[in-house]
């Protein structure tokens, strides 16, 4: 394996894991900036292990992806939970998405390309579908669920792992920190929550939240039978 940490920053240039970089083109470093300044600390960091995972996971599995599209994907995942997108009562990943498209079309970045992306972030928090579709989208979905849930830890190497929290660290307590992220991104707007695992955070935080009932919904609707 190889693992090069020049210095303890964020500089993409200084980290190299298993052959696996982050993009640093002029898009991806106008991409950086953008997201420093708009979330916490805590999901850039995120953001970052979860390209970092899901390209590492990618190598693994011989997938072929554009890791532009991926790193495009993973650095917008979560930034409908920001301050900027506290009115929106879209689902956060919606307003994740369409910020991520926004940003491309500012690159003239081929349409079907900008869809990928689109489906990559909407899709994350929605078990079963994303593996079924394009590596970009599959992947994406992966790294969250190894930073968020622990999901396919084995499957990395502890030097593997060791090196991306290394360069972009969980802090001592990301658990329940990530967890308060997303709530007070989504507290605002509940009923965006239905039908996704975003309600459990809800009901975590919240006792008195009430989650929609879809059997309920069929049976109290207007229709007879």
């Amino acid at each position: 394996m190889s693992t090069s940490l020049h210095e303890a920053t964020h500089d993409a240039a200084a980290v190299a894991i298993d052959g696996e970089t982050i993009p640093d083109s002029k898009m991806a470093r106008q991409l950086r900036e953008l997201v420093r300044d708009t979330e916490t600390e805590l999901l850039f960091n995120h953001s970052t292990r979860v390209y970092l995972f899901g390209a590492l996971t990618g190598k693994r599995l011989n997938l072929k992806f554009d890791p532009e599209l991926l790193y495009v994907g993973a650095m917008f995942h979560d930034m409908g939970l920001t301050e900027r997108y506290q009115s929106s009562q879209n689902r956060f990943e919606v307003d994740s998405a369409n910020a991520a498209r926004d940003f491309l079309r500012g690159y003239q970045i081929p349409e079907t390309e900008v869809e990928t992306v689109w489906d990559a972030i909407s899709l994350h928090t929605t078990p079963g579908i994303p593996e079924h579709k394009k590596p970009e989208v599959a992947l994406l979905t992966s790294g969250v669920e190894m930073d968020v849930m622990g999901l396919a830890y084995t499957q990395f190497s502890e030097a593997q792992r060791d090196a991306v929290v290394t360069a972009y660290p969980r802090g001592n307590s990301f658990k329940n920190d990530i967890i308060r992220a997303f709530y007070d991104g989504m507290k605002h707007r509940p009923d965006s929550t239905f039908g996704t695992v975003n309600d459990d955070v809800l009901a975590h935080c919240d006792p008195n939240f009430k989650r929609a009932d879809f059997c309920k919904i069929i049976m109290q609707s207007r229709w007879p039978t």
